[in-house]
């Protein structure tokens, strides 16, 4: 079986894994804000208890109770809630490497944006991605820290660069896919630096008959505070390479921008009614008006234009051979009559407003560009063009794929 078509479902395979894995992350995650924000004081509650909540579910009750610091006793059994975080990173970085670092010419470089060879550019992106971590980590132990506010205030900053940052650096698609992976990075070792470590550490103490030193819970609870405001964001960061209007727009980092406070207006809602503090509605509309600022940038102009092949040339040598096989010209006509209509700067399908996923099929250069998707879309199955619409032959695909195959052996 062709190597591209095993590739492609290695990447489904570990998309679906990391969506697994991340459901049951979040999941967790969200039910434990809920369950901390709304616990109740009870006249019953023994020594260390700092309150309870009376839960139904499933045709029966759970009675839920938290101590800050631990109970007198230590219970046998502990549940540790840890390997969805470091599962779904785990995921996500294999996912990573195996759409943008092996296919870092197609998905991760943008000549157009800056010119950087496959090692150059996957060194760059894993650097970023661990630098960010070391950098929020000091923030939070500097004195900044010690202020909640302004703390945050400083990180939605540092955010803010680094989603203009990487439009510097890479294609649009993985700017946006870099900028979720920088923040998740830092989610992910909030519980594996942080939380987690903290939480063994009050074990341990409590095992020798020691009290466990409340700064551990403090530190703990700010990293996992920052995750809760984080995690909405990541989500939208995720799903945005499906649609090029977040991704490809001339804006495209300042719509990154607006995306975390949306985060956080939303999770502010959320947050005060968990906590018995009213429904605050106002967050809503903050919400919708970012999301309305958000489509009023995407729609100023997309970042991408269609490079002239003799300002852009064809690109890497890789991609030359594209273009020098015999077979070129017709797939070039192929491609003109029957994708360019959508896959183009200004698409002529009515209501499209921009190219599906930012693919753009005009010139020599982005043909051989996206050989690959063009093959697996067009050749190996009919996914393209959707249900058929310019109606492509049956001879017109087998051309694509003798092309592919010529071009790649």
């Amino acid at each position: 079986m062709e190597a591209a078509i095993l590739w492609d479902w290695a990447a489904f395979a570990l998309r679906w894994l990391h969506v697994i894995t991340a459901i049951a992350w979040i999941g967790s995650s969200f039910y434990f804000i809920a369950l901390d924000l709304g616990l109740r004081k009870a006249p019953d509650l023994p020594p260390g208890a700092h309150g309870e909540e009376w839960q139904v579910h499933g045709g029966g009750f759970y009675h839920i109770r938290k101590y800050l610091v631990a109970p007198a006793a230590m219970p046998e059994h502990l549940t540790w809630f840890k390997w969805e975080s470091y599962a779904t990173w785990l995921s996500g970085f294999a996912l990573m490497a195996v759409v943008y670092y092996a296919g870092a010419d197609l998905y991760l470089i943008d000549p157009n944006v800056l010119e950087m060879s496959q090692p150059v550019a996957i060194a760059v992106s894993i650097a970023s991605i661990a630098l960010g971590w070391i950098l929020y980590d000091l923030l939070c132990r500097s004195p900044l820290g010690r202020s909640q506010t302004g703390l945050m205030v400083v990180l939605f900053a540092v955010l803010v660069v680094m989603a203009w940052g990487y439009t510097q650096i890479f294609t649009a698609r993985a700017a946006f896919l870099h900028l979720g992976a920088f923040t998740a990075t830092i989610m992910s070792a909030n519980v594996f630096m942080i939380i987690i470590p903290n939480q063994k550490k009050v074990v341990a103490a409590l095992l020798k008959g020691d009290t466990p030193d409340p700064a551990l819970g403090a530190q703990a609870k700010q990293r996992s505070l920052h995750n809760n405001y984080l995690t909405l964001p990541v989500i939208f960061l995720m799903l945005s390479n499906h649609y090029p209007l977040a991704f490809a727009a001339e804006y495209n980092w300042l719509i990154a921008a607006l995306v975390f406070l949306m985060g956080v207006t939303i999770r502010h809602f959320f947050n005060t009614m968990h906590a018995g503090k009213g429904y605050p509605w106002w967050t809503w509309g903050a919400t919708a008006a970012l999301f309305a600022a958000v489509v009023w940038l995407s729609g100023l102009a997309p970042a991408y234009q269609a490079a002239e092949d003799a300002q852009a040339g064809v690109g890497a040598p890789h991609l030359a051979r594209f273009v020098d096989d015999p077979h070129f010209e017709q797939v070039r006509e192929t491609v003109m009559i029957r994708c360019s209509m959508c896959h183009a700067a200004e698409p002529l399908w009515e209501g499209m407003a921009v190219a599906p996923k930012g693919v753009l099929l005009e010139t020599d250069a982005e043909i051989a560009r996206h050989a690959r998707e063009i093959y697996l879309q067009a050749a190996r199955t009919d996914a393209m063009p959707p249900a058929n619409l310019t109606y492509m032959e049956a001879s017109e695909r087998a051309l694509l794929a003798a092309w592919y195959d010529s071009a790649t052996r």
